[in-house]
């Protein structure tokens, strides 16, 4: 198995209204997969408009000009393909894996939704839709337990006003309070050809996708004066730690530990995802092997630490536990704390970091296994960076991370001083 490097080859042209189009020719199969990311997500929401990007990822699914409503998702089942979307603060994409020979129901789909939304879109779907996302802010945030924890965490790590302060599921106030003239102004101002990404992987000639593209994409008109994002790279530190505690539903204690750390994509956010496997990733990790094996003060399927890949601000490294039976959530926050304060002080063994590299190869290339994966990659890519070939530069940084490089970063990014830490407790029941 290759260590390094993208083995397929990446062909890119740019419409004259701006759309910019991927190719990656794989003829192993006759399958390709169709990926759209728009450069939009939660860190572009104006105030009053938190929620809009995630709401869209609802409302590109109930009609255009030439397509009805739900019938899109019928059509992509009905050739025999799969299809979905997703929101998060970078962006929103869109994305269809079908047979070779349903390429052109997929391009002609995909531009149908992006010009021809608007003129379809009623107050009745919208209002439908509006439902819908308050039944899944009910079901994934309020009504589970540690549901809103994503919720309160992101307000503690970035401050009022920083564009990652909010998450993608937004206010329901400001969902309620905008008209149908405010939703679509948002689509025509980020849903334009000059904002996104159109990436094809699989089983087609980059000659013929691109003649596709300009066939179905190229007379939608861009938009000159697309708004740009708020800067979020700095975030002021506070020199404090900022703590809350929730008492609510929930079966045992729990507690987050949060810290702000490099932009995705940086080397030192490269430096980051490694330690955070070594912290908390799998049976091997030093905190199942010291809270959860030895300590015994957490339990085993719920303890871990990961990095959330954001792009455009000091991302999060997060890592979390849930108390055994008779821990306290005082006891468990301490012993947390400890694990990744020590990874400052105690060096990362070589066995350590030769797991870490392991399992972060083998989440590379399961993720580059199905073209589903290599197109929203190489959509990440294009989107966050410019340029679909820096993918390859992504295992290589990993690989390339030393046990030195790890405790340099903790001891910058993992401080206790600038902390967020979430606990949460049971309520006491009568």
């Amino acid at each position: 198995m290759p260590d390094s490097g993208y083995p397929w080859p990446i062909e890119t042209t740019r419409l004259d209204n701006g759309l910019r189009v991927v190719v990656s020719e794989d003829r192993t199969a006759p399958a390709v997969a169709v990926n759209l990311w728009y450069d939009v997500g939660s860190r572009h929401e104006p105030t009053g408009q938190t929620g809009f990007a995630h709401l869209f990822e609802h409302l590109m699914f109930e009609g255009s000009v030439n397509v009805a409503k739900t019938e899109h998702m019928k059509l992509v089942q009905g050739s025999g393909g799969s299809l979905n979307a997703t929101t998060n603060p970078d962006r929103t994409n869109y994305f269809e894996t079908v047979p070779a020979e349903h390429l052109e129901l997929a391009l002609w789909l995909e531009a149908d939704r992006m010009g021809g939304l608007v003129p379809a879109l009623t107050q009745e779907t919208l209002d439908n839709q509006r439902d819908v996302v308050k039944n899944e802010r009910r079901q994934r945030y309020e009504n589970v337990p540690y549901g809103d924890a994503w919720l309160r965490l992101l307000p503690l790590l970035y401050p009022p006003g920083h564009p990652y302060h909010h998450a993608t599921i937004g206010s329901m106030a400001d969902l309620n309070a905008a008209d149908l003239a405010t939703f679509q102004a948002f689509h025509q101002t980020y849903y334009a050809p000059n904002n996104a990404v159109l990436t094809v992987a699989g089983d087609a000639p980059a000659a013929e996708v691109f003649a596709l593209a300009d066939k179905y994409f190229g007379a939608i008109p861009p938009r000159e004066d697309i708004p740009s994002a708020p800067d979020g790279r700095t975030v002021p530190a506070t020199g404090r730690p900022a703590v809350e505690t929730v008492t609510g539903d929930v079966p045992a204690p729990r507690v987050y530990v949060a810290h702000r750390t490099h932009p995705f994509g940086s080397p030192g956010y490269d430096v980051v995802t490694v330690l955070a496997t070594v912290l908390g990733s799998g049976r091997g990790s030093r905190l199942y092997q010291r809270l959860a094996d030895g300590e015994r003060i957490a339990q085993p399927d719920l303890v871990g630490a990961y990095g959330v890949d954001l792009a455009h601000a000091p991302a999060p490294m997060i890592a979390t536990a849930t108390a055994r039976p008779g821990v306290s959530g005082e006891r468990l926050a301490a012993g947390l704390a400890e694990v990744v304060d020590e990874l400052a002080t105690v060096p990362v063994t070589a066995a350590e970091l030769d797991r870490a590299k392991s399992l972060l190869s083998t989440m590379w290339w399961r993720q580059m296994s199905t073209v589903e994966g290599r197109a929203d990659t190489l959509g990440r890519y294009t989107t966050q960076f410019g340029d679909p070939a820096k993918a390859a530069e992504r295992l290589p940084a990993w690989l390339a991370v030393t046990a030195e490089q790890i405790a340099e970063a903790a001891a910058e990014v993992l401080a206790a001083a600038d902390r967020v830490t979430l606990t949460y407790l049971p309520e006491e029941k009568p």
